[in-house]
């Protein structure tokens, strides 16, 4: 968080988070939510995807951070919902076509100091205007 602060790059890494999201969906699966097995099995290949592509958080500026690696597995994950459910099929379709622009907006926004209004008691207005630095990637996810 430090970094973050200072610099504008946050080098947490959430494969623990999404490891443990993966794992409950397919508890919540076998509990008798067959919606929740696919919502796992796409989680898991996009999981997998992140880790090929060489996708985690970099611990230097101007290289991908969380909110990179964070839009990755969103990318990913939707479109292997896609490949199971035409749902998905749009904003996997608009995640991908965007990736170059997207990508380099959450690498742009670092370098410089975050005022985010407080470091252990945040204001929520500024942390989400840090935590969200992509007007493209803000754009797809509203519609």
């Amino acid at each position: 968080m430090q970094q973050f602060v200072q610099e504008g790059h946050l080098r947490w890494d959430s494969l623990g988070e999404y490891l443990a999201l993966a794992v409950s969906l397919e508890d919540l699966a076998a509990k008798g939510n067959p919606k929740a097995q696919v919502l796992g099995d796409a989680l898991n290949e996009a999981i997998g995807q992140l880790l090929d592509e060489r996708k985690s958080p970099s611990r230097k500026v101007n290289e991908i951070d969380n909110r990179g690696s964070t839009f990755f597995i969103a990318k990913y994950w939707a479109s292997a919902m896609a490949d199971r459910d035409d749902t998905f099929s749009e904003l996997a379709k608009s995640l991908s076509a965007n990736e170059e622009v997207i990508a380099a907006e959450l690498i742009e926004c670092q370098g410089g100091a975050q005022d985010i209004g407080g470091y252990w008691l945040p204001d929520p207005a500024k942390a989400d205007a840090a935590m969200r630095p992509s007007k493209t990637l803000n754009k797809i996810i509203t519609t």
